[in-house]
């Protein structure tokens, strides 16, 4: 079973390439990073979320918050599906980084009851996305496999995991209201130990 990052944790120094865009340092001198780990190029489920995501994305960035999104399909694939995005997407084909964290996949991740009705809401959309012309079906084949469980992880300037959720269904992860919870709670603790030390 794999070993999960929890808070507490200290993460090493990093740099991820998206696949548009500048090198991103993990962490952020300046910021905190949500790491958040999807699954496929084209997922519904993930692409509902992310879409939430997008729509918030001035308030998230406002509160202090860098998102990066890692998936594990090709660059070339992730490109065709991301590129309008606002945050950095990171290609992962090989799991290094899904292995590095614990993030799993499961067959629960499809067949947990709590999972059904976001996955009829994602498809529903994706597929009047496809009538429209506004969105790509991803690929027949996923080399990384189509059962992957979602994980979240807000990291520290210095690399400290401040909270960390791993998902036991395919939509089971920090909405951005907790993401928002999670960052102001992060800068209370440092406005109060400045304030102490």
């Amino acid at each position: 079973m794999p070993r999960h990052v929890t808070p507490g944790s200290t993460l090493t120094d990093r740099h991820l390439t998206p696949v548009v865009g500048a090198p991103v340092a993990v962490p952020a001198p300046d910021r905190l990073i949500h790491l958040q780990f999807r699954r496929f190029a084209g997922c519904p489920v993930c692409n509902l979320h992310l879409r939430s995501i997008v729509r918030r994305h001035a308030e998230i960035e406002a509160a202090g918050v860098r998102e990066v999104v890692v998936f594990h399909s090709p660059a070339d694939e992730l490109r065709e599906h991301t590129h309008e995005l606002p945050f950095a997407v990171v290609a992962d084909p090989d799991k290094q980084l899904y292995r590095e964290f614990g993030v799993e996949s499961s067959r629960r991740s499809l067949l947990s009851p709590r999972a059904w009705l976001p996955i009829l809401r994602a498809v529903a959309r994706s597929s009047w996305g496809l009538l429209r012309g506004r969105e790509r079906a991803p690929s027949r084949t996923q080399a990384g496999g189509r059962l992957g469980l979602p994980a979240d992880f807000l990291i520290a300037s210095d690399g400290r995991v401040l909270a960390a959720k791993y998902g036991e269904h395919v939509y089971d992860q920090w909405s951005v209201d907790e993401l928002l919870d999670l960052a102001g709670r992060s800068a209370d603790r440092t406005r109060t130990g400045s304030a102490t030390a």
